[in-house]
């Protein structure tokens, strides 16, 4: 019952807070102008993340427990930091490295203060725990890594937060079922805010998340999956929903940023570029070549990662021998297939436009004789009388 009072708070806090935000946002003209990667074609305003982050801390604060609250005190601060860290990057563009820097403390306090961290390879290639400094530094690169290629997705109309809505959902039930009800109620918060802001963001967007949003629910996304993939790694199968392939379960459940952001890179290595240049290469990039429209973009994608979630499901059983690769390959096989498809609509789209040049000739032809202003003409005949 508490869950769904918080989920409802944190979605009516969210749901009338975004209005208001919307016309302050507008006012200050705090908007995201058009052009360049930017593929929409109005002046819409951004920092959308603000209304649901307070929703989400409202509902918190409301309805979580002194125990829970405690047990993921570390966790609201650092989500809390690398909100602020979004807001301050939407109002004053940060470098680069300030942004990293923060993300770094932020992924510190969790992993090291909290003790969220991959604490093994839970028996993959015969290697069950590592030492605790290497421990540290995988986990804080993993949480900066995911927080960073979920930043990278959020170039759409409703695609991030209905990636987020998916993911969730999915470990607001696992941590339910595992007797983990703080992260459950946490994560089922996320869902109301999100729920909220996916109304005005829905194409045609009234609003964008900006980096205020997309950083914080990264963030949240990438240390809930650190704590799942390290949960199932050491639960008993009694102790709840026990995926025996954890690290292939994470991958899954992260399947399109994660795949996604390796697929960019590689691209823009290949081709001498530096990984972090900005272009339109995105898998969502592809998908609008396509002549997909914003909402089934994000639907799609949003059906891939819960066809790779039915696939966590289907091999409960298996251990990472057979699910890494499998879901590696399955990722691999869909995206290439996903090139193919895109290349042959693009050049059918091309077959059936009519060259520049052509639409030039015929525009002029359809104006024909160019027209005299009424004043000119009537001059004219005076001057003949």
């Amino acid at each position: 019952m508490a869950t769904f009072l918080a989920l409802s708070t944190a979605f009516i806090v969210g749901f009338l807070l975004t209005p208001i935000l919307i016309l302050i946002l507008k006012k200050m003209k705090m908007i995201d102008a058009p052009g360049g990667r930017k593929i929409h074609t109005g002046f819409i305003p951004s920092m959308g993340g603000v209304g649901f982050v307070i929703g989400t801390f409202v509902a918190t604060i409301t309805w979580a427990s002194f125990q829970e609250l405690v047990e993921i005190r570390f966790f609201l601060t650092a989500f809390g930091l690398t909100f602020l860290l979004g807001l301050r990057d939407d109002m004053v563009d940060l470098k680069p490295w300030q942004k990293l820097l923060g993300q770094l403390v932020a992924s510190y306090m969790v992993v090291v203060f909290g003790d969220i961290r991959i604490s093994g390879l839970y028996g993959f290639m015969g290697i069950y725990e590592i030492p605790l400094i290497i421990s540290y530094a995988i986990s804080i690169f993993t949480i900066v890594a995911l927080t960073n290629s979920f930043n990278l997705i959020d170039g759409l109309d409703g695609l991030a937060g209905s990636l987020s809505l998916v993911a969730f959902t999915f470990l607001g039930w696992w941590f339910l079922q595992a007797n983990m009800n703080a992260y459950s109620l946490f994560a089922f918060v996320l869902v109301g805010g999100i729920l909220s802001f996916l109304i005005y963001n829905w194409h045609p967007a009234k609003i964008f998340m900006g980096d205020t949003g997309s950083l914080s629910l990264g963030f949240a996304l990438s240390v809930m999956a650190v704590i799942f993939v390290d949960r199932n790694g050491t639960m008993a199968v009694f102790e709840g929903w026990k995926f025996n392939a954890p690290i292939a379960s994470g991958f899954a459940l992260l399947i399109v940023p994660v795949y996604d952001t390796c697929r960019i890179f590689t691209k823009r290595i290949r081709r001498g570029k530096s990984p972090f240049s900005a272009d339109k290469s995105h898998i969502h990039h592809f998908m609008m070549r396509m002549g997909l429209r914003h909402d089934q973009v994000a639907l799609s994608m949003s059906g891939i990662m819960l066809f790779f979630i039915a696939v966590m499901f289907l091999g409960t059983t298996f251990s990472d021998y057979i699910m890494l690769p499998l879901v590696i390959l399955t990722a691999v096989v869909l995206g290439l297939r996903l090139d193919v498809i895109t290349l042959r609509r693009v050049k059918e789209i091309q077959s059936k436009t009519p060259p520049i040049l052509s639409l030039k000739k015929s525009k002029r032809s359809s104006k024909g004789a160019p027209e005299i202003a009424p004043k000119i003409i009537k001059k004219i005949e005076m001057n003949q009388n």
